[in-house]
């Protein structure tokens, strides 16, 4: 990340005297392998709208994330610690025995087939669970966050998109999708996981309430994409098909990419025409890879959920006109680095035991 502290030296000035501090958007991919992307080579994926953004940036194709599972690498990203700081090392906490099945338990005898309220150890079994994942949902609120450092300097924060940790309130956000408990409606976004996938509105209108109170903005996009389900748009699977994929798992998943890809146009073409490109830093990971398995509806060996590089590489992309010269660098970079960086661009104090570099 040498090239990026560089810079940011170099216009420490200009971004202290500023009126306005940038503006921050975090995109993140979820469950991508590092090599789907048109810019990084795909000769059947179609990315247009990252390959812009790719052209416009620093690119570090050599990226990592430090683990290949979601969950514990969205929470990096969220902190800048890694897994042993942070603490959160799963997805979900271990079940427990005699919890209820979803619907409850069949009932027997007269009315067989009827669904009966859970026993009282499963009753039990489910406030054991519940208070496990209280405490896993707990470790986010020991470490500073982006949106709670940004927020000190009077920065609007938005949350859309995967979110493992409660409400977007419990991660410093200012404002949000994801509703957490006591109404969870899902176990990683509830309301945050339909954007993108059902359209952009909130983003727009946060975007649109920031620049109203001459607010700078900082935004977690994470959209559930290219994330299963892959239930692309027919128009996009068409497409992957008549370009002669044979599996149709694939083609999903390629629709899939190109699906996110679509979505990343209209949040960037969003910023640029409000005028906004300047005076904003755009940064771009992923959180896990994944390689599609050709045979089933699920990813192949050494890809997510594996240490080799289908499943912890990842472009790493950074975009500021003016700051950040575009150029595709093959240096080692890490997602620990981004928390450091961004702090850096709104001269921001960095907390203590950060392990990444700026």
């Amino acid at each position: 990340m040498r090239l990026i502290t560089l810079f940011l030296a170099l216009f420490a000035g200009t971004a202290i005297a500023q009126e306005t501090p940038p503006n921050i958007v975090l995109i993140l991919s979820d469950d991508q392998s590092w090599t789907d992307y048109s810019f990084m080579g795909h000769e059947h994926i179609e990315t247009p709208h990252l390959d812009k953004l790719a052209k416009r940036s620093a690119v570090f194709t050599r990226g990592y994330v430090p683990t290949a599972l979601c969950r514990p690498s969205l929470m990096t990203l969220a902190t800048g610690l890694y897994v042993h700081q942070h603490k959160t090392s799963g997805n979900d906490p271990t079940p427990i025995k005699n919890m209820a099945p979803r619907g409850g338990k069949k009932g027997k005898g007269k009315g067989k087939g009827k669904t009966a309220g859970p026993t009282p150890e499963q009753q039990e079994a489910a406030k054991t669970y519940a208070d496990l994942r209280e405490k896993l949902i707990s470790h986010v609120d020991q470490h500073p966050t982006i949106p709670r450092v940004l927020g000190e300097k009077g920065y609007l924060s938005h949350q859309s998109g995967k979110w493992w940790e409660g409400s977007y309130k419990r991660g410093g956000f200012t404002h949000g999708m994801t509703r957490g408990h006591p109404e969870p409606g899902g176990r990683h976004g509830d309301d945050g996981l339909k954007i993108g996938r059902t359209g952009m509105e909130p983003v727009t209108n946060f975007i649109d309430m920031a620049v109203a109170e001459k607010k700078p903005f900082y935004m977690w996009y994470a959209p559930f994409l290219p994330h299963t389900p892959h239930n692309p748009p027919e128009r996009l699977f068409k497409k992957y098909k008549d370009k002669g994929v044979e599996s149709d798992h694939v083609a999903r998943y390629y629709a899939m990419c190109e699906w996110f890809d679509e979505t990343c146009g209209q949040l960037l073409q969003m910023i640029d025409e409000q005028g906004h490109r300047e005076n904003t830093l755009v940064v771009y990971v992923c959180d896990n890879g994944w390689i599609q398995d050709p045979d089933r509806n699920g990813y192949a060996p050494r890809s997510k959920q594996t240490p080799y590089e289908g499943g912890i590489r990842t472009p790493i992309m950074f975009r500021w006109p003016g700051k950040i010269p575009p150029a595709e660098r093959d240096e080692l970079a890490s997602s620990i680095d981004i928390f450091p960086t961004i702090l850096a661009a709104t001269n921001s104090a960095v907390p203590e035991g950060l392990p990444g570099l700026n």
